[in-house]
């Protein structure tokens, strides 16, 4: 079983930039394809990022792309969600994910149903 724990969220300013972590306990973090999430209040939770075992294969929602980039380090058994111009719509509680479906040629997972484990969340909230 694989333990997933957040860090880094906080206030900013609307404009500024962030990064989160999620260090991962357990066997074999290279078995997982890793997502970040997020939900905000009265919201359901949605996919932000994933990124395949390997690093080779990521994928973004339309409303970050071009301002949020994910990466892992699987020597560290962690993965990055570091998140740019940030503005009021980004304000959420961001979750990691770990998944055992892999990136293939029809995509990565993307549904909150194709991972097998959640981090507790970590709060970020953008000041306009």
């Amino acid at each position: 079983q694989v333990q997933l724990v957040e860090s880094g969220g906080g206030l900013v300013q609307a404009g500024g930039s962030l990064r989160l972590s999620c260090a991962a306990s357990g066997p074999t973090f290279t078995n997982y394809a890793m997502g970040w999430f997020r939900q905000a209040p009265g919201k359901e939770r949605e996919f932000v990022s994933v990124i395949s075992r390997s690093s080779s294969s990521t994928r973004y929602a339309d409303s970050v792309k071009g301002r949020f980039t994910i990466s892992r380090d699987n020597a560290k058994n962690t993965v990055y969600l570091q998140m740019s111009s940030l503005n009021s719509e980004d304000t959420a509680v961001y979750y990691c994910a770990a998944s055992t479906w892999s990136c293939s040629g029809y995509g990565c997972p993307r549904s909150l149903y194709d991972y097998d484990y959640w981090g507790q969340g970590t709060q970020v909230t953008v000041s306009s």
